[in-house]
């Protein structure tokens, strides 16, 4: 049974990746019928940019955070989500586990405090260093309406992170920016 199940997961996610490729050929098909061929040329530039990003992000040997990233807009939530990576490739695959779990209930949180007919987006950008001693950051950019910031800063300020260290964090009624890093020794 078990093995099904596994079966009808790739299924799904096959569907869904081949229904995003689909819809950027379409944009792609729809600019060049109307001549847009500088547009088609951006389109295809950020469909490159896009597929950069994510092998990045499967380098790093995060397989929870790379998957929860990589198929968060097949959800539905009230911002769109983009993601990328800066400093080197390395194996980080020790923060795999607790940033998934903290970047899920920051989403969730945000999910539940931003106004849902606002042009909502967030941007996580993780920061490798360029060593393996340079600590690695997240970096968590919301710009939209949000609607209810106490709970968010309650969440942020009140809660035992561990060992998610919270470095900065700034909001305001368009904006949320949080950096965070990981705290290796409690690991």
């Amino acid at each position: 049974m078990k093995n099904k199940q596994n079966e009808i997961d790739i299924v799904n996610l096959l569907s869904h990746s081949r229904h995003d490729w689909m819809n950027k050929l379409q944009l792609i098909k729809g600019n060049l019928s109307l001549q847009k061929y500088d547009r088609v040329q951006e389109i295809i530039e950020e469909i490159v940019i896009e597929a950069q990003q994510e092998s990045k992000l499967c380098n790093l040997q995060l397989p929870l955070f790379a998957s929860y990233l990589m198929t968060f807009n097949w959800s539905n939530h009230h911002y769109l989500l983009e993601y990328e990576v800066l400093g080197e490739t390395r194996n980080i695959a020790q923060c795999d586990e607790p940033i998934t779990q903290w970047s899920e209930k920051f989403l969730d949180i945000l999910d539940s405090v931003v106004d849902n007919t606002g042009e909502n987006r967030v941007c996580i950008t993780l920061h490798t260093g360029h060593t393996s001693e340079e600590t690695v950051r997240f970096f968590f950019d919301f710009e939209g309406i949000i609607k209810d910031i106490e709970q968010m800063t309650d969440w942020l300020n009140k809660v035992d992170h561990s060992p998610i260290c919270i470095e900065e964090i700034d909001i305001d009624t368009y904006q949320i920016a949080v950096t965070i890093s990981l705290d290796e020794t409690r690991i």
